[in-house]
C-alpha cells in the first residue's frame, strides 16, 4: 500500500508560487528597474562609464580588496570557528557572541570606531605610524573594514560542520601515522571546503557592498581610496542617474560572474568529497 505524502506547507503550486512572487518583488523587479535605467545608455553607454579611469580605479579598489578580505576572513574565520567549537576556556561565552558584533553593529559606527583605532594619532595607529605604517584614509583601511563586517560570515558559515566532524576520523588518521598537518590537509580541510566557499562568497558579497563602515576610514580619495560605491553616491548627488546606475549594473555583472564560478567550484568540491 502506497502511503500519501505529507507537508507541513501547503501544496506545490500555493508554495512555489509565493516563493516566486516574493522573490519577484524583493529581488527580480528592483534589479530589473536597475538594469532597464542604465540601458538607457545603451551598451556603448555602459562602455564608456566602465572605461572612464576613475571608475576602472574604483571597481579595481572595490573588488580587489573585497577578494583580498574574503580570503583573509576564510583563513581566520577558520580558526575563530576551530577553537569556539573544539575548545572549552573561559569567556568562550563572550568570545562567541562577539563574533555577531559586526551583524547587530550599524556601520556607521563601526567606521568611526575603526578611524578612531587606527587614525595616525589612534591607540593601534599611533604604534603603526612610529613604524612607518599609514592604515587609516588609506586602501589598507579599507580592507580591515571590511576583514570586520565580514567575518562572521565565515565563521557561522563552517562552525556547524565543524561540530559535527567524528573525531573518531581524526583518532583513525593519527593511529594511521599521519601528523596533524597532514590530517588537517587530507581529512579535515575537504570536509569543510564546501561550508568555507560559501563562507567566502557570503564575506565577498558583504564586502563589495560595504560602504556604511568604509567611508570614514578610507579617505575617498579618487584612484586612491574610492570605492565603487561612494562613486555612485557621488553620481547620485550629482544626479546623473544614467552614470550611477551603469556603475552598478557593471558592479551586478561582475559580483554576479564572480560567485557563478564560486559555486560552480563548490559544486565541483561537493561532487569530488562525495566521490571519495
Amino acid at each position: 500500500m502506497r502511503l500519501k505524502q505529507t507537508s507541513a506547507l501547503p501544496g506545490f503550486g500555493l508554495s512555489v508560487g509565493y516563493t516566486l512572487l516574493y522573490l519577484s518583488l524583493i529581488v527580480l523587479l528592483p534589479l530589473a528597474a536597475l538594469v532597464a535605467e542604465a540601458a538607457r545608455l545603451g551598451p556603448g553607454g555602459i562602455w564608456l562609464v566602465a572605461a572612464d579611469p576613475r571608475v576602472s580605479a574604483a571597481l579595481r579598489i572595490s573588488f580587489g580588496l573585497a577578494l583580498a578580505a574574503a580570503m583573509t576572513d576564510c583563513i581566520f574565520g577558520l580558526l575563530v570557528a576551530w577553537v569556539l567549537t573544539r575548545y572549552d576556556f573561559f569567556g568562550r561565552r563572550f568570545v562567541d557572541a562577539a563574533v555577531d558584533l559586526p551583524f547587530a553593529l550599524p556601520t556607521a559606527v563601526a567606521g568611526i570606531s575603526l578611524a578612531t583605532l587606527y587614525a595616525p594619532n589612534g591607540w593601534i595607529g599611533a604604534l603603526l605610524a612610529h613604524i612607518g605604517i599609514k592604515v587609516a584614509f588609506t586602501p589598507a583601511g579599507i580592507f580591515v573594514a571590511l576583514v570586520f563586517v565580514a567575518l562572521p560570515f565565515t565563521v557561522r558559515t563552517v562552525q556547524p560542520l565543524i561540530g559535527e566532524i567524528d573525531r573518531g576520523v581524526e583518532e583513525a588518521s593519527a593511529t594511521l601515522g599521519a601528523s596533524r598537518f597532514q590530517t588537517m590537509r587530507h581529512i579535515v580541510l575537504p570536509m569543510l571546503t564546501p561550508a568555507l566557499l560559501t563562507g567566502f562568497a557570503l564575506a565577498f558579497a558583504r564586502s563589495v557592498s560595504e560602504y556604511g563602515s568604509v567611508i570614514f576610514i578610507a579617505g575617498n580619495l579618487p584612484y586612491v581610496s574610492e570605492i565603487a560605491p561612494v562613486l555612485i553616491v557621488i553620481k547620485l548627488e550629482e544626479f546623473n542617474y544614467p552614470g550611477a546606475t551603469a556603475v552598478a549594473v557593471i558592479m551586478l555583472a561582475i559580483a554576479f560572474m564572480v560567485l557563478l564560478a564560486i559555486n560552480l567550484v563548490q559544486a565541483w568540491s561537493r561532487r569530488r568529497f562525495a566521490n571519495a
